[in-house]
């Protein structure tokens, strides 16, 4: 059978996850196809029963579904585990199988576009989300000493911070621009700055002149958060290379190959 694999979201046109996909099985000459899945939850489980039947050798999973799929799978990596979602499954011997590469891919991300950065110093984040769960949790499993949460809702911030140690602490989200000071690495997790968001309305005055500023959003691919730290001299990682480090395993584990992150794959997914 030709191999299959796909995303499925909720909304899903938006995705471009099958340009990254769709680069790398030209690229290595695979006779395979990777589609978008406008999957609505109530057919979720219906739906992860019927793709192994028709050739899928797994999915990307986005929003809403990360958690709903995590709690649908037979087995689970320790870092799915560990944030309570799945943004990769893959189908083998009847069972489904998932993971979670989204903390892998931010991090990998950070390293390459930012190669200076070192993880021995405090970082302050910005949400207290689902991606936020992930890169807090990677952040620590890199060896940041702490990490500070900052959320419109303060409560949300609470309790993501109660799910792991007392290196996770929460501060309120008018005391962030001070608190910069104090940080060697900003990360946005919020749709703030997003196309069609409010703008992120952060006082980047504080922010240490070597800290690193990254943002997980990628439409625009520099946010008005990642100009503003530019204008600064502040080192800025924007966030497309989450989304391209992010598919490297999955694409491994369905078409057998272990793709590259380069220049002509973020080119392929800009258009």
């Amino acid at each position: 059978m030709i191999p299959l694999a796909g995303v499925i979201g909720d909304p899903i046109a938006h995705s471009r996850s099958p340009l990254l996909h769709g680069h790398w099985l030209r690229r290595h000459g695979i006779d395979g196809h990777y589609i978008p899945l406008h999957v609505r939850a109530s057919d979720l489980g219906g739906t992860l029963a019927l793709l192994p039947r028709l050739g899928f050798r797994g999915v990307n999973v986005t929003l809403p579904h990360k958690e709903a799929v995590f709690a649908l799978a037979d087995e689970a990596t320790d870092r799915a585990r560990a944030v309570g979602a799945a943004n990769t499954l893959t189908f083998r011997d009847g069972r489904i199988h998932a993971d979670n590469t989204d903390g892998a891919g931010f991090i990998a991300n950070l390293r390459q576009g930012a190669p200076d950065w070192a993880g021995d110093r405090p970082a302050l984040v910005l949400g207290a989300g689902g991606a936020a769960r992930g890169v807090v949790a990677a952040l620590l499993d890199e060896g940041v000493p702490t990490v500070t949460l900052a959320n419109r809702t303060a409560a949300r911030a609470e309790a993501l911070a109660g799910q792991f140690d007392d290196r996770v602490r929460t501060i309120d989200w008018n005391d962030t621009g001070p608190a910069l000071a104090d940080h060697a690495l900003l990360v946005n997790t919020t749709s703030l700055g997003m196309t069609g968001q409010p703008p992120l309305d952060v006082d980047l005055s504080a922010l240490p002149g070597d800290a690193v500023v990254t943002d997980i959003v990628y439409t625009p691919l520099s946010t008005p958060l990642l100009t503003a730290a530019q204008a600064r001299g502040n080192p800025t990682v924007d966030g497309l290379g989450m989304l391209l480090h992010q598919a490297a395993p999955g694409f491994a584990a369905w078409f057998g190959v272990t793709p590259q992150v380069d220049d002509d794959l973020r080119r392929a997914v800009l258009g």
